[in-house]
């Protein structure tokens, strides 16, 4: 009987030989799980199936730079790294060695989210990287190199705005600032109550990284023209209006030649891109 089945075997194998088979399965994708997804970061995609390789390709349109797999990928789940350069949707096309579709879907890159941890309490802002990449770009940048630990929300004005990101305690400017950025204020977002916007000095493309929120509807801030081009809005707060009430009701005096100082500092203690 042995012998029976072993000539079976070797007749069998001759045959899928000569019709051109192979021993080794074709891969099969079953599902794609995102565990981080997040713009301007590495993001980690668990691609599941079985019989998976590392010959496997993985087409994004450019939406996801230098994709690779990691080390710890098995023939059961393939670990994809790579860097996230859009928000929105991102087309992923799976295919094999051969060039054939094995999988497609489309994963979402949410708009970039900061939370401000302040001695008030939690503010997060949502980035308008879209309308305005410029702004959006530098003040991520700002907040990637920790350069907003340790500063204050050092002008405070009730009924118009409170603005940070460029001070510390005593009114001591903080080093560091990258060179200036093209203004944006001509893309059609309004300074209005709970917007995110970039602080200047006179000279238009002047910001670096001071910004300011208004608290209430500062459309004379906007866009006129080229003489007067306004201040650029590049976000919003969506998590923490009522930290920002609560800090922009903060007494103030003149300390060091500068009004509008809290009496007692509101330090940003720490921000993060959270989303």
């Amino acid at each position: 009987m042995s012998l029976i089945k072993c000539v079976l075997c070797v007749a069998l194998l001759a045959l899928l030989s000569a019709c051109g088979g192979s021993s080794e399965f074709p891969p099969v994708i079953t599902g794609v799980k995102v565990q981080s997804l997040r713009y301007g970061n590495p993001a980690t995609i668990y691609l599941g199936g079985k019989d998976l390789r590392s010959s496997i390709t993985v087409d994004t349109n450019g939406a996801c730079t230098n994709p690779s797999f990691a080390s710890g990928s098995n023939t059961d789940t393939l670990v994809l790294n790579c860097g996230v350069k859009v928000v929105g949707d991102i087309p992923l096309t799976i295919k094999a060695e051969d060039g054939s579709v094995l999988y497609t879907t489309t994963l979402t890159v949410p708009l970039p989210q900061v939370t401000l941890f302040t001695t008030k309490g939690i503010v997060v802002l949502e980035l308008d990287l879209v309308t305005a990449p410029i702004s959006s770009n530098n003040y991520l940048s700002y907040v990637s190199k920790g350069f907003y630990t340790g500063t204050l929300f050092h002008r405070v004005i009730s009924g118009f705005m409170i603005q940070g990101g460029g001070y510390t305690t005593g009114m001591v400017k903080k080093t560091g600032q990258a060179a200036p950025i093209e203004l944006e204020s001509n893309k059609g977002l309004s300074n209005l109550r709970g917007t995110l916007a970039m602080a200047r000095t006179s000279v238009f493309n002047s910001a670096t990284s001071e910004f300011f929120i208004n608290v209430v509807d500062n459309t004379f801030l906007d866009y006129k023209n080229a003489g007067n081009p306004g201040y650029a809005v590049f976000g919003k707060v969506v998590q923490g209006m009522d930290v920002v009430d609560a800090i922009v009701a903060q007494p103030t005096a003149v300390q060091n030649g500068f009004a509008d100082v809290p009496l007692t500092d509101v330090v940003i203690s720490l921000v993060l891109q959270t989303q």
